[in-house]
């Protein structure tokens, strides 16, 4: 069941599900979701003549990732065929049964922004910022502000609860993440040394 605005409402009221900061819950809780708000933190891929990425070699991703904060009221500007990743300004606590699932808003789609490639997963027991994979299909650059609506979050209850939720019991990888976090794939037991 996909929980409706009166059941977000009540959730948020109950405490077991947090979507915090939320400055206005009239315009940010709609129908079936919840607005999510982009931050002001960034990494940006350089562009760089490797031949290309080792998912093991975690090092290797330090080297061509640059970290950009743009304070809220300015802008940073999406360039055609750029991929950064975001974050949003809100911190989530997602329950163990719920399942949330994050999506890029239509009027951003209409400017051929996309807020994910893949992850658009959030797993019951998931805390931490959301981070946004930020990319511009179309062909002129658009300008993102800090602190506009950029995404919305679904919220699917579950049959019943996770028995094994996302977190540290799971070595979940980013569980309490602040601010837009590069891949940790290296991480993944088939990578290990």
């Amino acid at each position: 069941m996909i929980l409706s605005d009166a059941d977000i409402l009540d959730r948020l009221e109950a405490g077991d599900l947090v979507v915090e900061p939320i400055d206005d819950l009239d315009l940010q809780v709609q129908p079936a979701s919840i607005d999510l708000r982009l931050g002001t933190e960034f990494l940006e891929f350089q562009r760089t003549n490797i031949s290309c990425i080792h998912p093991n070699r975690e090092e290797e991703v330090g080297e061509y990732v640059s970290e950009t904060t743009v304070p809220e009221g300015e802008e940073f500007i999406l360039h055609p065929g750029d991929f950064v990743l975001g974050t949003t300004k809100e911190r989530v606590e997602i329950p163990p049964d719920l399942l949330a699932t994050v999506e890029g808003r239509s009027s951003l789609g209409r400017l051929a922004v996309v807020i994910h490639a893949t992850a658009g997963i959030v797993d019951p027991g998931y805390h931490g910022q959301i981070t946004l994979e930020l990319s511009n299909l179309g062909t002129a650059p658009v300008a993102l502000t800090p602190g506009m609506r950029v995404s919305q979050l679904i919220f699917t209850e579950m049959k019943n609860p996770a028995t094994r939720p996302y977190g540290a019991e799971r070595g979940s990888k980013y569980q309490d993440q602040a601010g837009p976090q590069a891949s940790r794939i290296g991480a993944d037991p088939e990578f290990e040394r």
